[in-house]
């Protein structure tokens, strides 16, 4: 329903502003300032949506949880699509996606209302209740060699050459 009313309100709202600012400052300007509104968005989505990806990869360089980046990025693309459609107020909402504190202001409400309940992870692809180890326990796997230490040199002959006594 809440959809519904979405695909239904936005255009209208869209119509209504363009009028209003049709209205007001004249046809071409109007559609000069959507034409510069979407060649502005693409260009702050690109530099936005590279940061998003460096911060991606950061995280997970570091083994950080990357939900925060994934959110960050997708809300990007979402600036970049609002960005892209002809209007006054899908360009508000859409610019304002690209402020990084509207963006983690939207994280922290979304992440308030959602409950992760298990997760599916490894080759096996096994589901797994979140919290617990795919493994069970406190298992960590990995691989390992043996360094055996150095033995360290006898006293006596160094063994270069043959019959090394005197």
């Amino acid at each position: 329903m809440v959809l519904f009313l979405a695909f239904l309100l936005v255009p209208l709202i869209e119509i209504a502003l363009f009028i209003q600012v049709g209205g007001a400052i004249g046809l071409w300007p109007t559609l000069g300032i959507v034409v510069v509104t979407a060649i502005l968005g693409t260009w702050l989505v690109r530099t936005q949506g590279l940061m998003a990806i460096g911060q991606l990869r950061r995280s997970f360089a570091e083994l950080d949880d990357p939900t925060e980046p994934l959110a960050h990025g997708a809300m990007i693309l979402i600036a970049g699509v609002l960005l892209l459609t002809p209007g006054f107020f899908t360009d508000a909402i859409g610019f304002a996606l690209l402020v990084p504190a509207v963006r983690s202001a939207v994280f922290r409400f979304l992440r308030a209302r959602m409950v992760v309940t298990g997760f599916r992870m490894g080759p096996d692809g096994a589901w797994h209740e979140y919290g617990d180890s795919p493994r069970g326990g406190d298992v960590i796997d990995g691989e390992f060699e043996e360094i055996r230490p150095r033995q360290r040199p006898r006293p006596g002959p160094s063994g270069w050459i043959e019959n090394d006594r005197h």
